[in-house]
């Protein structure tokens, strides 16, 4: 039995010459929790070319949604950014992935700390109730290198806000915090120099990571995954896994 599914493409929507997103068909079969990632892909020469891509879309919602980057020498990004609207795509039957709420211990503020298109999963998980019901507050960081590949800053900072069931607590919980690396912009840096330098928890007006307090999800470059394990293991945080819950966990398999 085939672990693929053909799903019709709805929607593309390109932010850059580098990024864009489209949505498919979903099969009324596949579950998942949000936060995780399935495999995608295209048939290419009567096989399928797939690779790792996180749900951008809530687990409630009856479409998937992804976020990519486009690679012109890709063997599949450089086919995917041609996608419209009509086109088939291959979309894995089991989805999986480090990135859930079960797999961290009890916290009171949740950290999705993010690059390019690792904002992907956090964008399934901030339209979460439960993640909510978890949290007194979750934070959402997303750094790039310009102002333009902050995907889907309009929707976090006014549509979800004002989102007829989620509105109510994301205005209330969710903090929203972008930053570029090479242009002028309200937050500039790396994430890792602003957790350093406390210049995060200065802007936000929260304390620095707590053990006690704070839990956090990576998902991002592997310099920048790289670099916050390093933080956050040198602050006593461990890491978590589906076997054993943690203070931190990392997504390692996504595209870019």
């Amino acid at each position: 039995m085939s672990k693929l599914t053909t799903e019709t493409v709805l929607s593309v929507h390109h932010w850059t010459d580098t990024l864009f997103t489209f949505t498919c068909t979903r099969d009324a079969a596949l579950r998942f929790e949000n936060g995780q990632f399935t495999m995608v892909g295209l048939e290419v020469d009567g096989k399928p070319l797939i690779r790792a891509y996180s749900m951008a879309s809530a687990n409630y919602e009856e479409h998937l949604e992804f976020l990519s980057i486009k690679v012109q020498d890709g063997p599949l990004t450089s086919r995917l950014q041609h996608l419209k609207v009509g086109d088939k795509v291959l979309i894995g039957k089991k989805p999986t992935g480090t990135l859930m709420a079960d797999n961290l211990l009890p916290g009171k503020t949740l950290w999705l700390l993010s690059t390019g298109t690792g904002l992907a999963p956090f964008m399934s998980i901030i339209k979460d109730p439960d993640i909510y019901d978890r949290y007194e507050k979750v934070v959402l960081t997303h750094t790039c290198r310009f102002v333009d590949e902050l995907a889907y800053k309009e929707f976090i900072s006014e549509d979800l806000r004002n989102h007829e069931y989620l509105g109510e607590i994301v205005r209330e919980k969710l903090v929203y915090y972008p930053t570029v690396t090479r242009e002028a912009f309200d937050n500039k840096g790396r994430i890792t120099d602003l957790i350093e330098t406390k210049k995060l928890f200065e802007d936000l007006n929260v304390p620095p990571f707590s053990l006690e307090n704070d839990r956090v999800m990576l998902c991002g470059s592997p310099h920048m995954l790289r670099d916050t394990r390093e933080l956050l293991d040198g602050l006593g945080f461990k890491e978590g896994s589906n076997n054993e819950p943690g203070h931190y966990v990392i997504e390692k398999a996504f595209v870019g």
